[in-house]
């Protein structure tokens, strides 16, 4: 071959190759669906009286490609991704002793002195979330309750465990199915958490550089950038939190808006019961990271 021949060669396959990354494609939720970039955060803490408490959020971006050139870089990035959710999943399965449904696209995870919990977001149907969680939890040697409540939108489950009563809830809400487990401990909480008799505390905090407006039962509240970031971390933290962002609920279920300066606004269904702390940060992009502190 000479040396003419092998240029033309290669300069034919750049204007293929050039040509392909331009070629429109239609989108195939059920390939190119599925989540790829992954953002984990964990924080530990270590009290004086030997009790440690682990929180963990972690969100999945999808890769949503026009072009034929985007849907092989998604491809590419994706396996590594995907290697990389399954050794996450892993550890939180580990770490946490709870177990985390495929497809996540967002969860948080806590685990205190007196509470396991998880919140989950996937794109599964309710039936096989439901399903998974079942399996799974029945697996790691819980019993599960009678009267558990299983509708076309919602579910809710309570178990038995060697470690204290647990609960699950489902609910679907705009193609995606949000699962929220939680295990009680004995180990009561301290009043810096605990809501007020009958009621649900929801404490607020931003972890972006932009201020945020949280929307809750038609009330609206202003958050600066950075306020209340480590609400999360521990009850000594969730209790430094001014009472602008300390929200008393009846039970029942809310829909939440959270509006970041120049992002759009984001809308999450959130079912809360009696006696229960939740805590509301405003993730990356403006994502709503709920976590359930008692």
């Amino acid at each position: 071959m000479t040396r003419r021949t092998l240029g033309i060669l290669l300069a034919g396959s750049l204007v293929a190759a050039t040509a392909a990354m331009a070629i429109p494609v239609t989108l195939d939720p059920a390939r190119d669906g599925a989540t790829k970039n992954i953002q984990i955060n964990w924080s530990h803490t270590k009290r004086s009286s030997g009790f440690v408490d682990d929180t963990w959020w972690a969100t999945r971006d999808r890769c949503a490609p026009d072009y034929l050139g985007e849907r092989l870089l998604c491809g590419t990035i994706g396996l590594l991704t995907q290697a990389t959710g399954r050794t996450f999943e892993a550890k939180m399965s580990d770490d946490m002793g709870l177990p985390l449904v495929d497809r996540w696209a967002l969860m948080t995870a806590k685990n205190s002195p007196f509470m396991r919990s998880a919140h989950v977001e996937t794109p599964l149907g309710l039936e096989a979330v439901l399903g998974f969680y079942r399996a799974a939890l029945e697996k790691r040697g819980w019993t599960e309750n009678d009267g558990a409540v299983v509708e076309p939108d919602r579910a809710v489950v309570a178990f038995t465990t060697s470690d204290g009563p647990a609960l699950l809830r489902l609910v679907r809400q705009d193609n995606t199915t949000i699962a929220d487990l939680a295990l009680r401990k004995p180990l009561a909480a301290t009043a810096k958490i605990r809501p007020a008799p009958g009621q649900v505390m929801l404490l607020l905090g931003n972890k972006t550089d932009e201020a945020a407006d949280i929307t809750v039962n038609e009330r609206t509240i202003r958050l600066a950038a950075h306020a209340g970031e480590n609400l999360m971390d521990s009850d000594a933290a969730a209790d430094k939190l001014p009472d602008g962002q300390k929200i008393d609920l009846p039970p029942g279920k809310y829909k939440i808006t959270l509006k970041l300066k120049g992002s759009a606004a984001q809308t999450r269904a959130f079912e809360v019961a009696v006696n229960e702390t939740w805590g509301l940060l405003v993730g990356p992009e403006g994502v709503p990271l709920p976590m359930r502190l008692y």
